[in-house]
């Protein structure tokens, strides 16, 4: 035990102990699930009259995101601003304008859904790709996140970011910025790094890596942040499964397809085929 205090005490950075304390990931978690009940009423959250009272539906909702959200948001801020009165204003206001943007982020998620329906023939209705496709619940996830992220809010958007990748194997960062109608099909193993920008109805397989180079280092040797380091996919691209491609230079043109297992580190015109090698093969030796 007295070796443990010591090495406590010796790495102040990684404890909170005497200090204010951080969001709660099992908070987050219950916050995660009711705004889903917000964007799908009736397909998540209490049932019992879900179909013909909307507006007693979301009020339960709402109220209830905003009783788990908020004292996370605080505390959050309280990361960077000790004042607790303005910290509680501020947590205040990070929720006012989410719930404002919310309509607007259930018209994209719709438009996430009709995509999926479009391009994948396994899909039924679009009920079955709202209850079980991992793809629009990581953009759920996401489109949440990202709203919190544009807001200015610490740490809270990216521990969001991180319960659906638990939860869908995708990873997205809160930062990235998605246009209308993506649709993520399987998705295990892909990862949308903070700077990519990706734009309409475009469609990413399994594996997928829209990443960064190694950053660059200044002269005392610290990583340069605040620049673009992911790609940019244009609107129609599609990127089949275990394509790579990096780079914040790096532009996939309008229309574009990406073949799997491509390796990308530059830009693609629009409307282009891009393709590994052909495979060889020859037959065995028998022994």
């Amino acid at each position: 035990m007295e070796a443990l205090e010591r090495s406590v005490q010796a790495l102040p950075a990684m404890h909170r102990m005497g200090r204010s304390g951080t969001p709660d990931p099992e908070a987050l978690e219950r916050a995660l699930d009711r705004f889903r009940w917000i964007c799908f009423p009736g397909f998540f959250g209490p049932r019992d009259g879900a179909q013909s009272d909307v507006s007693g539906f979301l009020h339960v909702a709402v109220r209830e995101l905003c009783d788990t959200l908020q004292p996370q948001l605080v505390l959050a801020a309280r990361s960077d601003r000790p004042d607790a009165t303005a910290t509680d204003a501020v947590a205040r206001d990070w929720m006012l304008r989410v719930l404002e943007a919310t309509p607007r982020i259930r018209e994209l998620l719709h438009a996430d859904a009709q995509e999926a329906l479009a391009a994948d023939p396994a899909a039924r209705t679009l009920e079955e790709i709202i209850l079980c496709y991992p793809g629009l619940q990581a953009m759920v996830a996401h489109r949440f996140a990202h709203a919190l992220q544009c807001l200015g809010a610490p740490l809270v958007p990216r521990m969001l970011a991180e319960l659906a990748h638990r939860r869908t194997g995708i990873d997205i960062h809160p930062g990235a910025a998605i246009a209308a109608g993506l649709f993520i099909d399987h998705g295990t193993g892909v990862v949308i790094g903070e700077t990519t920008q990706i734009g309409r109805c475009c469609r990413i397989y399994q594996g997928v890596t829209l990443g960064a180079l190694t950053p660059e280092l200044d002269r005392g040797g610290n990583v340069q942040r605040g620049q673009k380091r992911h790609p940019t996919l244009e609107d129609r691209v599609v990127v089949y499964a275990g394509a790579t491609i990096l780079g914040g230079q790096t532009v996939i043109g309008q229309g574009a397809t990406v073949n799997g297992g491509v390796f990308l580190t530059q830009s693609v015109p629009a409307g282009c085929v891009v393709q590994a090698p052909r495979p060889e093969w020859q037959l065995k030796k028998h022994v």
